[in-house]
């Protein structure tokens, strides 16, 4: 990697193109990205808002077990998406179903997990996105053992590994940034910090000036970025892309948000947290802030609102009548996706499953 410390450091203040208010701001008025991206960027966005407020409904009716909501997260949820070519792996948090759904996975199978009917309920390989990790930053080792790989390999993968502000403060996190730092794989690892893990603030769990200033001692540049303005995002994240590609090795990216709902349903974020702050970063919402923008240039108009939001319903119908359907499970499964090549072990316990099972059919 490299030991220039001016290289490594991110920039004093987060990178921030569009101001919440929708203004270019100074380094914006370059840096911003075609309007076309960003028509496919807000569009992104109004389906990732609408999945968020669905699934969120499911939970309420009783269809979903959990759901972790990434309500006011969605520029960065649909900047990681989008960053990435057909080629390239992204490697979620649980928290980060609409960037799976933005990546192209079936919004009713990336619930799957959520309402308790598969570990994983996509194929990873079909869109190139790990499964949802529930446990904090371990997704994030074997994402930097698939980008390894691929360099091995001689592929122009790249690897994006998302976790969050609290996933930093785990041993994986490290270790991660450490093995792809000194074997250069190609992986981006992209921090969304929406200010608390669970009910602990940033302030308790870590004192240095950003997260992003977490890859100097490991030798990997950093930069940190608004979190909210999906412009800025689609910048810095398209540049550690590929530079990452281009061989460079592993880049740090913290995108600085805030999660507007509980963490899930089981939480009551009133409990740590004042309607004031949250009312604070509401006034910096992603999605309002890029339809001022596109609207005052000219470039989204009310055709494409309509369609935007059109699309966004159509999802969360697909998503609804999906998860409303019962899934008839089969016992097999329980054995059938552990090895590629059943022990005796598993073989033995699948034949006790399959008797009790006939013998209470039989009963029956």
């Amino acid at each position: 990697m490299t030991s220039d410390a001016d290289r490594l450091l991110p920039s004093r203040e987060p990178v921030m193109l569009l101001d919440p208010d929708g203004r270019p701001t100074a380094a914006g008025k370059a840096a911003l990205p075609a309007g076309e991206e960003l028509l496919r960027g807000l569009a992104g966005m109004v389906t990732a808002r609408r999945f968020n407020e669905q699934a969120s409904a499911l939970v309420r009716q009783g269809r979903l077990a959990v759901y972790p909501s990434s309500y006011g997260q969605e520029a960065c949820q649909v900047a990681a998406a989008q960053v990435l070519a057909d080629g390239d792996w992204l490697f979620p948090t649980y928290r980060d179903t609409a960037a799976a759904v933005a990546r192209g996975v079936d919004p009713v199978e990336v619930l799957g997990l959520l309402k308790g009917d598969w570990h994983s309920g996509y194929d990873p390989y079909e869109r190139r996105v790990a499964p949802l990790t529930t446990p904090l930053a371990t997704q994030l080792p074997h994402a930097v053992g698939v980008a390894h790989a691929a360099r091995l390999r001689g592929e122009s993968t790249v690897v994006l590994a998302i976790c969050g502000d609290g996933g930093t403060s785990e041993g994986d996190f490290h270790e991660a940034l450490n093995f792809a730092a000194v074997f250069r794989a190609p992986v981006v690892f992209f921090v969304q910090n929406n200010q608390y893990a669970i009910s602990v603030p940033l302030a308790r769990q870590s004192a240095a000036p950003s997260l992003a200033h977490k890859g100097v001692g490991y030798g990997i540049p950093g930069e940190q970025v608004d979190g909210n303005d999906l412009a800025a995002l689609l910048d810095v994240l398209s540049r550690a892309v590929e530079r990452a590609r281009a061989g460079a090795g592993p880049q740090l990216v913290e995108g600085r948000t805030y999660r507007m709902q509980a963490h899930t349903n089981a939480d009551d974020a009133t409990r740590y947290r004042t309607d004031d702050e949250v009312a604070g970063w509401a006034a910096k919402d992603p999605l309002v802030r890029l339809e001022t923008y596109l609207r005052a240039e000219g470039v989204l108009d009310d055709a494409h609102a309509a369609a935007f939001a059109e699309a966004a319903e159509q999802v969360a119908r697909r998503t609804r009548d999906g998860i409303n359907q019962d899934v008839e499970p089969n016992p097999d499964d329980l054995f059938g996706y552990v090895f590629a090549q059943p022990t005796p072990q598993l073989v033995e316990q699948r034949a006790l499953v399959r008797d009790e099972l006939s013998r209470e059919e039989a009963r029956s």
